[in-house]
């Protein structure tokens, strides 16, 4: 029964394609081929579509620069004040209502807390960002960190889909996402913080 129905959901899906391809008169045009490189096309700009909702973190690589802009005072200041300000308006936007919804029920639940962990995560990821930017800034940078700066703000900015990325590639689950996840954000500080000690000023 499940295969009689499977074969009357798969006419319904793409019979009209055929119908339509054969009573149109393109078949006619041997125009099967355009056919086939217009769905190529489509498969390419969603991969491009796909790509672009990755690059959603460079516009917050952006929105973090503006911030740390209008910070004032010393340059470790201003990188704590951005990324602690950016994180919790991520944290109160995206994680507070499910939290609160979610984490008050009768029943325990073990994806509220990794919600929480998630949230840790991200502080130590836009430190880390906010860190690289203010160091992209600077006109004292030497020349031999440029590149691995220039490195390391691309990971920020792809961080979210690499770590997607692999996390579906080898097959995690959501804890093994969050480790790797932590693992990426703990990369990104400790580049961060490698660069980032030749440029302050002595304590």
């Amino acid at each position: 029964m499940t295969l009689f129905h499977f074969g009357n959901c798969f006419a319904l899906a793409y019979f009209p394609y055929f119908i339509t391809y054969k009573c149109s008169g393109l078949s006619e045009y041997s125009a099967f081929w355009r056919c086939v490189q217009a769905g190529a096309t489509y498969v390419l700009v969603q991969l491009g579509k796909e790509f672009l909702r990755a690059t959603v973190d460079v516009a917050d690589l952006g929105g973090l620069q503006l911030a740390l802009g209008r910070g004032g005072g010393r340059g470790e200041l201003r990188i704590l004040v951005a990324a602690l300000g950016w994180a919790s308006a991520e944290l109160l936007t995206s994680r507070c209502v499910p939290l609160w919804v979610g984490a008050r029920g009768v029943e325990f639940d073990w994806r509220h807390l990794q919600m929480g962990l998630d949230s840790n995560i991200s502080l130590v990821r836009h430190v880390a960002a906010a860190a690289l930017l203010w160091a992209s800034g600077r006109h004292d940078l030497p020349p031999r960190l440029r590149l691995p700066l220039g490195g390391l703000l691309a990971a920020a900015a792809y961080e979210g889909f690499l770590t997607g990325w692999a996390g579906q590639a080898l097959g995690l689950g959501p804890w093994g996402a969050l480790g790797l996840r932590a693992l990426g954000a703990a990369a990104l500080g400790l580049g961060a913080l490698r660069l980032l000690v030749p440029l302050l000023p002595p304590p």
